[in-house]
């Protein structure tokens, strides 16, 4: 069975920080490129980042870009989003997906975790 579970979210105030984590199981995880998305309410999902299989290239949304990192562990099959910095509109439920295709738009994702809730305080 294919599983994501996403953990590390919580409540925070604006400036600090958050490390959330990602472990997967049930498919080849260094096959598979990992990415971050966010969901606001009443909002549309957004890509926040994503992390290449084959090279381990990270890529950013322009609205985290020198804010949040992104990375992998192949021998934990777990990825992290390590967030600093944090603003009041960072505030969503975030998830992480895998598709072993290469960094794209959200439905090109095959898996998905049921997300951890991200709150910042202003």
């Amino acid at each position: 069975e294919v599983q994501l579970v996403e953990s590390g979210g919580g409540l925070v105030q604006a400036g600090g920080s958050l490390r959330l984590s990602c472990a997967a199981s049930g498919f080849t995880f260094d096959d598979y490129t990992i990415g971050w998305f966010r969901q606001a309410p009443g909002k549309e999902r957004e890509g926040v980042s994503c992390i290449s299989s084959s090279d381990g290239s990270t890529y950013y949304a322009e609205y985290v870009e020198g804010r949040f990192t992104m990375s992998r562990d192949n021998d934990k099959n777990t990825v992290y989003l390590s967030m600093n910095s944090l603003k009041p509109e960072d505030t969503a439920l975030y998830y992480c997906a895998a598709t072993n295709g290469i960094c794209g738009f959200w439905y090109d994702y095959d898996y998905w975790g049921q997300g951890t809730q991200v709150t910042v305080s202003s």
